[in-house]
């Protein structure tokens, strides 16, 4: 069976994500999330009392944390989705932004590297690592659409 952790599980995308992921996959899944802003269990509650959804409330900027969650998952799939979102709050706060989005990506694939260092050769060849973004990240494409 499939182990997911999902980071941002509480999100919009997040949240639609892991109902998926249970409802129509055979899969575990771990949603970790540090519930900012954006962060809606609510969103999750149909499918929070499946034995294969869990939720963990941490930062993924917290080494230690990441490390706890990957040696005790064991998860086969990351799907990495938590960040600072709306540009115009990067304005205002753009400490925050560059700790979730950037140390807290790279926290991210540290463990998952050191974690995939510890695997078997068969799950290594099977571990994925997926990161999600938006199209915010690549700026004004200007003329190139065109």
């Amino acid at each position: 069976m499939r182990r997911f952790v999902i980071t941002g599980g509480a999100g919009f995308i997040g949240s639609s994500l892991i109902r998926h992921v249970i409802n129509d996959i055979d899969a575990q899944v771990l949603n970790l999330d540090q519930l900012t802003y954006v962060g809606d269990l609510g969103s999750l509650l149909d499918v929070d009392s499946s034995d294969r959804y869990q939720f963990v409330q941490a930062d993924i900027c917290d080494a230690a944390a990441v490390r706890n969650i990957f040696s005790g998952f064991k998860p086969n799939v990351v799907m990495h989705l938590a960040a600072e979102s709306h540009v115009d709050r990067s304005i205002d706060a753009p400490s925050e932004f560059t700790q979730t989005n950037i140390v807290g990506t790279y926290t991210l694939l540290d463990g998952a590297s050191k974690y995939w260092s510890s695997l078997a050769d068969e799950n290594k060849a099977s571990f994925r690592f997926h990161h999600v973004s938006t199209d915010e990240v690549y700026g004004d494409l200007g003329g190139y659409l065109n």
